[in-house]
């Protein structure tokens, strides 16, 4: 590795480290508009959004306000929402009825902490704190109504039937049966990219970025979320516990359709990182602005865990 390369990696490790803990914080801002919760439900959503994790969305959407000249401070509260949701996913996702998984982010699962009726009503209650922090009348003098309204509607569409959601239930009806390589796209591209693509125009949008730019971004969006789940899909193969912090090879056992499944481990990472060098050429219209994008879009298929 180059010392140029090497100094890029550290300061990419440190931007996403100074990001995660603006989000961490502004988390902890959002979990105190639930103290009329009852106190189990609030601790239940709270181990969750709290047990780890990147913070890959959220950043996504920060990310993407930077590359088209927004500013961040007054959008942190909102990109919170993104991290909701996305924790109300990976709540569900370990439940026995799903992926049945006993370990997330290195300790128990919700639902083998708190019993899975409680996990479930903690998901639910985050997903509809994501729609209630967007929808709050308090951000009216930062954000139009307008661009709020559009915000909510992306992060509808990506979060639901038309994405995570869909995505998610087509991986479930296929376990067992094997998928073609379109279905296999549209699985991944829904469960996993639809979210992610809805990170990157949730922060376009809060940014008031022009159609051209917004149509660049969301094709950069759609080959790093499909490069995402194919990286987790080699991680699961290759990573260990220990690393993951959860149990690895589980899409075996479970005989979910996957890419190294259905093409191998070699063309696999061929093709995330095909993915991504397709994003990045998305972006030439952008300038420096947009280099951690460019960056973070590298990390995913480099990443470890």
């Amino acid at each position: 590795m180059s010392a140029e390369v090497d100094a890029e990696g550290i300061a990419l490790t440190e931007y996403l480290g100074e990001r995660k803990n603006w989000i961490d914080k502004a988390l902890s801002e959002c979990l105190d508009r639930t103290r009329s919760w009852p106190p189990l439900l609030r601790e239940a959503a709270a181990y969750s959004v709290f047990a780890g994790g990147k913070r890959i969305r959220p950043i996504l959407a920060l990310a993407t306000l930077e590359s088209v000249g927004g500013k961040i401070g007054p959008s942190l509260p909102l990109v919170c929402a993104l991290e909701l949701i996305h924790t109300y996913s990976l709540i569900h996702d370990d439940l026995p009825a799903m992926d049945n998984d006993d370990f997330r982010r290195g300790q128990p699962t919700n639902h083998k902490k708190f019993g899975e009726g409680v996990a479930i009503l903690a998901g639910d209650a985050l997903l509809t704190a994501a729609f209630s922090l967007i929808s709050d009348p308090v951000w009216g003098d930062t954000f139009r109504p307008a661009v709020r309204l559009a915000a909510l509607y992306e992060l509808s569409v990506g979060a639901g039937g038309e994405g995570m959601v869909g995505g998610q239930l087509m991986d479930i009806i296929l376990e067992g049966k094997q998928a073609d390589p379109e279905t296999l796209r549209y699985i991944h591209s829904h469960k996993t990219g639809a979210l992610i693509r809805a990170s990157i125009r949730f922060g376009a949008i809060l940014g008031d970025t022009p159609a051209p730019q917004l149509l660049a971004l969301t094709r950069f969006a759609e080959r790093v979320g499909l490069a995402f789940q194919i990286a987790d899909d080699i991680l699961d193969v290759v990573g260990t516990k220990r690393e993951m912090g959860k149990s690895t090879q589980r899409d075996s056992e479970n005989l979910k359709n996957t890419y190294p499944a259905l093409f191998g481990l070699d063309r696999s990472r061929e093709m995330a990182e095909s993915l991504v060098n397709e994003a990045v050429d998305c972006l030439q219209a952008f300038d420096h602005r947009a280099d951690s994008l460019r960056r973070i879009a590298r990390f995913i298929v480099e990443r470890k865990k």
